[in-house]
């Protein structure tokens, strides 16, 4: 994908998740391209992007509109991603990985280790390190095989914000977007070991580890209301239990 392209849909991406294209909103192409100083051409060419990954929807001769999606729709979807991705890791160190699968995760991780090598981030490092995850994470699911997984989780993907491509930082974060960006990168390492060593438990509990990167990348651009994690949302409805019982003894 080319840097400009990625570049775009990140943004546009952010400017969703924080509200800045409210769901039900037409997405013209014309002055969201002004509005991100870019020229419309790889704003033309994300739109199509976010809609495969349920951000946008097409909408007869409107173009596209933002879709409506809830931050308890991400979380789940990420969860249910974890595991299918784990269970694809665990497959392919099972299995045992093919030669030329092995070499292309490591090229992944030389593209990831030149993005981190600058002592300086930049802006553009966010949409760089959007690709290398993409293909790092498309690699060990093609590896799998299986039509089943395959589609499990490409339906997955298509929930906002739950894919492996779909990171979303806020803008005036540059060193925290690094320092997580790189600490998911030093994760894809791990993971690589892992299967090169034969260790399908230990690269399936870090590919769901990894996972969950995304729901961080989304508390960091700023959602309304962040993804609760699992233990708040248990912890939100044991003290729903608990508040009549109060009510009772008092």
């Amino acid at each position: 994908m080319h840097l400009q392209l990625s570049e775009a849909t990140v943004r546009i991406r952010e400017m969703i998740l924080r509200g800045g294209l409210a769901p039900g909103q037409r997405v013209a192409e014309a002055p969201l391209a002004e509005q991100l100083g870019m020229s419309r051409t790889p704003v033309r060419q994300a739109l199509p992007l976010l809609a495969q990954e349920g951000l946008l929807a097409r909408h007869g001769t409107r173009g596209h509109v933002v879709r409506a999606f809830t931050a308890a729709d991400v979380d789940d979807a990420i969860e249910v991603r974890s595991v299918l991705e784990g269970l694809a890791v665990r497959r392919v160190v099972e299995r045992g990985a093919s030669k030329a699968c092995l070499r292309a995760l490591r090229e992944c991780l030389e593209d990831g280790d030149a993005i981190f090598a600058r002592q300086h981030p930049v802006a553009a490092d966010e949409g760089a390190y959007a690709q290398v995850n993409t293909r790092f994470h498309a690699l060990i699911v093609e590896e799998a095989g299986g039509p089943m997984l395959t589609e499990a989780l490409e339906r997955v993907g298509r929930v906002p914000f739950a894919g492996p491509q779909a990171l979303a930082f806020e803008r005036g974060g540059l060193a925290q977007m690094h320092a997580m960006l790189h600490y998911a990168h030093r994760q894809h390492h791990a993971i690589v070991d892992a299967i090169d060593n034969g260790q399908g438990a230990r690269a399936e509990a870090l590919m769901r580890e990894h996972a969950y990167a995304a729901r961080e990348s989304i508390n960091m651009a700023g959602i309304a209301r962040p993804v609760d994690t699992i233990e708040q949302r248990a912890a939100s409805r044991r003290r729903r239990r608990h508040v009549p019982h109060r009510e009772e003894d008092e």
